[in-house]
C-alpha cells in the first residue's frame, strides 16, 4: 500500500538537507520555499532509496521535484550513463535539460544532454561519444539511439517518467516497454504525472516495486486563483469572437488551445492575417521554426500562441494572463492541464472558453467534476473596442515625450495657427481626426463602410484596422439576431414546448 504525504507547513530549501552547492543554486534563482511536489519528493528521494509515485498538477514545480534529487545522487567520477528522464515531447525535454544545468551550477562537472526528435541525429551522436551522466530523451529518439548502439543504460541507476500519462496519451506505451527492456533491474524508477489513469497503474505493478506515492492537492483539482470564463459562439464565428477579446484585452500574453494540428496553423494564419501578433506550434513544425516561435513569445515579439495540447507540453512562460480553450478537450484533466499555464507564480489568470451549444454540456460537467465555476462573459462589442481604443490612443498622447522633439518655431506656428480654438474644440478636433482613422463615427460606434479615397491615403494597417472593423459591426448584428433566437429557444423550454 502506499504512502501517502500531505504538505504540512512551510519550510526551507535549506530544511531539506540539501547540499550548500544545490542551496545556492536555488538561492541565485531566488527560489526559497519549496512547492508542495518539492517538499514531499525531496525529502522521500533524499531520505530513501525507493521507487517513487509522485501526483500534481502542471505548473507545480515537478523538474526540481525529481530534479535536485537526481543531481544530488549523481557520482561524477563515474563516466557512465547514471540517470534518464523520459519526456513526452522536445520542448518538455529541452526544458528539464535547461532547469538542470541551472541546478547543477554549482555542482562539481555533471554532463547534462538532452536528445529529440525534429533534431539532427548526428549531432546526438557526437555529443553521445563524451560521457554523459544524465540523459534526458522523447522515447521514439531514444530508441533510435540505442538501436544505434550509441547509448547504453545497463548502468542506470535512476530512471524518471516524466509526464507519464501524457506519454501513454501519445500512445508511447510500447516504446516505454521496450526502452525499460534495455535497463538493469535494480534500478529506481521514478514516475511523475498529474493523473493516474488505469493504464499508469498497469506501468506501476509491471515495472515499480512497493513505490512510495505523494499526492499534492488531490482535493484541489484546478488552482484557486485562476477565472474560468466562456461564451457562447457559433463555431464558424469564434475566431472573431476571439479577435474581440484581443482587442479589448490588448496587453496579454496567453496561449490558445486548438484541437488539431490543422486548426491551429488556420487559426495562426487568419489571426496574422489580421495584424494579430500571434502564431502556431504544432508537430508538423521543424525544430528550428518551434524555437523560433518560443523565442518571439518569450521575447514578448508575440502576444499569442496557438497550440495542440501535445505541442503545449514544455512551454514553460510564467507570466501568461490567458488561456483560451478555442475548442474545450473532452477529458476535464486536459482542462485543468490547459488552464494550469496561467496563474503561475502566485499571479492570477483567466481561463477562457469559446463554446457553442453542444458543448455547453461541457462547462456544467467540468464545473461539477473539478469543482470550479464557470462566469458567462459576452462578447465585446464594437462600442466597448471602440472606447478601449480611443483610451489608449489617449493615454499614448499623455505618455509622449515632447523635450527636444520639436523646434520651438513649429510649436509657435501651431500656436497661431490654433490660437482661436478653444481647449474642448481643439480636443474635439483631434478626437475626430483619430475617429476617422480608427472608422469610428460621431456615436463612438466602428463604421462598416469606408471611402475609396480613405482607403487610398491609409497604410496596410490602417486597412486591415478598418476591414476588422466592418467584419466587427457585421458580426454584431449576426451575434444579435443568434442571442435573439437563443433567448427564444430557452423560453420555450422553460415554457415546456
Amino acid at each position: 500500500m502506499p504512502l501517502i504525504f500531505k504538505n504540512t507547513s512551510l519550510i526551507t530549501f535549506k530544511q531539506l538537507g540539501l547540499s550548500n552547492e544545490i542551496l545556492n543554486a536555488m538561492a541565485d534563482l531566488g527560489f526559497e520555499n519549496p512547492t508542495e511536489i518539492q517538499e514531499q519528493a525531496i525529502s522521500s528521494l533524499m531520505q530513501e532509496q525507493r521507487d517513487f509515485i509522485g501526483l500534481a498538477n502542471t505548473g507545480t514545480g515537478k523538474t526540481a521535484a525529481f530534479g535536485i534529487p537526481l543531481l544530488e545522487n549523481i557520482d561524477p567520477s563515474n563516466n557512465n550513463t547514471q540517470a534518464l528522464v523520459l519526456a513526452p515531447t522536445r520542448e518538455l525535454g529541452q526544458q528539464i535539460a535547461e532547469q538542470l544545468q541551472l541546478f547543477a551550477q554549482h555542482l562539481q562537472k555533471i554532463n547534462i544532454l538532452a536528445v529529440y526528435g525534429g533534431a539532427a541525429i548526428t549531432n546526438q551522436i557526437k555529443a553521445l561519444r563524451k560521457p554523459q551522466h544524465i540523459i534526458i530523451a522523447t522515447p521514439g529518439r531514444l530508441i533510435d539511439l540505442i538501436n544505434r548502439k550509441t547509448i547504453k543504460l545497463e548502468h542506470l541507476r535512476f530512471l524518471v517518467l516524466d509526464e507519464a500519462d501524457e506519454m501513454l496519451n501519445m500512445d508511447f506505451k510500447e516504446d516505454i516497454d521496450k526502452i525499460l527492456s534495455f535497463t538493469p533491474a535494480d534500478k529506481l524508477t521514478w514516475l511523475f504525472s498529474a493523473t493516474m489513469p488505469p493504464e499508469i497503474k498497469k506501468i506501476v505493478k509491471k515495472y515499480m516495486d512497493n513505490p512510495i506515492e505523494v499526492r499534492v492537492n488531490a482535493d484541489t483539482k484546478v488552482n484557486a486563483n485562476i477565472e474560468h470564463q466562456y461564451t457562447l459562439v457559433k463555431q464558424a464565428d469564434k475566431a472573431e469572437a476571439l479577435t474581440r477579446f484581443l482587442d479589448i484585452h490588448q496587453d496579454m500574453r496567453g496561449l490558445v488551445f486548438c484541437r488539431t494540428k490543422r486548426d491551429t496553423q488556420n487559426l495562426a494564419e487568419e489571426l496574422l492575417s489580421k495584424n494579430y501578433k500571434a502564431d502556431a506550434l504544432h508537430g508538423d513544425l521543424s525544430q528550428a521554426q518551434r524555437d523560433r516561435v518560443m523565442k518571439r513569445f518569450k521575447s514578448r515579439e508575440l502576444n499569442l500562441v496557438i497550440a495542440t495540447d501535445v505541442a503545449a507540453r514544455g512551454i514553460d512562460v510564467d507570466d501568461l494572463t490567458h488561456v483560451f480553450h478555442f475548442t474545450l478537450p473532452d477529458d476535464h484533466s486536459y482542462y485543468t492541464h490547459r488552464s494550469g499555464r496561467t496563474a503561475r507564480a502566485g499571479k492570477t489568470g483567466i481561463s477562457f472558453a469559446f463554446v457553442n451549444i453542444r458543448e455547453k454540456s461541457k462547462i456544467e460537467r467540468f464545473e461539477k467534476k473539478l469543482g470550479i465555476s464557470f462566469k458567462k462573459v459576452p462578447i465585446p462589442s464594437s462600442e466597448e473596442i471602440a472606447d478601449v481604443r480611443m483610451e489608449k490612443w489617449c493615454q499614448q498622447i499623455l505618455d509622449k515625450k515632447t523635450k527636444g522633439k520639436i523646434s520651438p518655431e513649429i510649436v509657435e506656428k501651431a500656436g497661431i495657427i490654433f490660437g482661436n480654438l478653444s481647449k474642448e474644440e481643439l480636443i474635439t478636433k483631434l478626437l475626430v481626426n483619430e475617429l476617422e482613422k480608427l472608422n469610428i463615427g460621431k456615436s463612438g460606434n466602428l463604421n462598416a463602410s469606408r471611402s475609396s479615397k480613405s482607403s487610398d491615403r491609409d497604410d496596410s494597417r490602417g486597412r486591415r484596422s478598418r476591414d476588422r472593423d466592418g467584419r466587427n459591426d457585421r458580426f454584431d448584428r449576426k451575434s444579435d439576431r443568434d442571442g435573439n433566437r437563443r433567448e427564444r429557444r430557452e423560453r420555450d423550454r422553460n415554457k415546456g414546448y
